[in-house]
């Protein structure tokens, strides 16, 4: 383990050095924030609830979500494993006994820890603006559970992002493929809309999708739109859909190792 150590902390400082790229993405999302507050602001106009819930609780929903996106979220993975299949890079870790996904995932960690950060310095310099409108839940067990299905949920999000960058032993431009699943992600994904204004039946369906645990359940269960009765099965079915991507990723990096050609790097 003291390798991946080694390399979550040189992924550390090499994200320090760009410090303020995660900065200015921080503080430029905070116009996200503020169409949320717009839109979501006219949609309730003369509605007390909507879905059971009210303005605060939904704007509470959104600014959490902002928050967790930074700590979670698999930004340009995808996009940088890619990059180490096409140009060669990829070839020095096939003779060294150095594990490719935990190498990742150690610098992934270590680019959350920075840009978590610095999205939770703009939360703070939103916050005079939003706090008359927030509205958290007090309940101990949330934060129990919210912890470890914001790990689950990094884990899924990187084994995706994992997945779609060892597209690059099959195609030479995979950005058809990250569009795509990111406009999947969106929309499934509780990133547009809470997930609960669905329609019942088609929202218990996508409760068993992966892209329920990408972003929605944790959030949701921070800001006390699910119960314990879900929250508890939930997590499970989270736990099972981390392990699935992990093997998932581990045999499309074992598969796209029989296409590839040793050449640079």
């Amino acid at each position: 383990m003291l390798k991946y150590r080694h390399a979550f902390v040189v992924g550390l400082q090499s994200n320090l050095v760009y410090r303020w790229n995660f900065a200015v993405r921080s503080l430029f999302s905070l116009f996200h924030l503020a169409f949320v507050f717009i839109f979501w602001g006219a949609i309730y106009s003369g509605r007390a609830a909507i879905g059971g819930f009210g303005f605060a609780q939904t704007l509470t929903y959104f600014v959490v979500l902002f928050l967790l996106q930074f700590f979670i979220g698999a930004f340009n993975e995808d996009y940088l494993i890619s990059e180490d299949v096409r140009n060669g890079l990829i070839n020095q870790f096939l003779l060294k006994p150095i594990n490719y996904f935990a190498y990742r995932l150690s610098v992934f960690a270590a680019a959350r820890v920075v840009s978590g950060a610095l999205g939770l310095v703009a939360i703070l310099v939103a916050l005079p603006f939003f706090r008359g409108y927030l509205t958290l839940p007090h309940d101990g067990w949330r934060i129990a559970l919210g912890i470890p299905a914001m790990g689950l949920t990094a884990l899924i999000q990187f084994s995706i992002a994992y997945c779609f960058g060892m597209l690059a032993f099959w195609f030479l431009e995979i950005q058809g493929f990250v569009i795509l699943s990111m406009a999947v992600e969106t929309v499934l994904g509780g990133q547009f809309f809470p997930l609960d204004l669905l329609p019942p039946a088609v929202f218990h369906a996508v409760s068993y999708l992966p892209f329920y645990y990408q972003a929605y359940f944790p959030t949701a269960i921070m800001t006390g739109r699910i119960g314990l009765d879900v929250a508890l099965p939930g997590l499970a079915i989270q736990a099972i859909w981390a392990f699935v991507m992990v093997c998932l990723a581990e045999a499309v990096w074992r598969r796209g190792l029989r296409h590839h050609t040793a050449a640079g790097g």
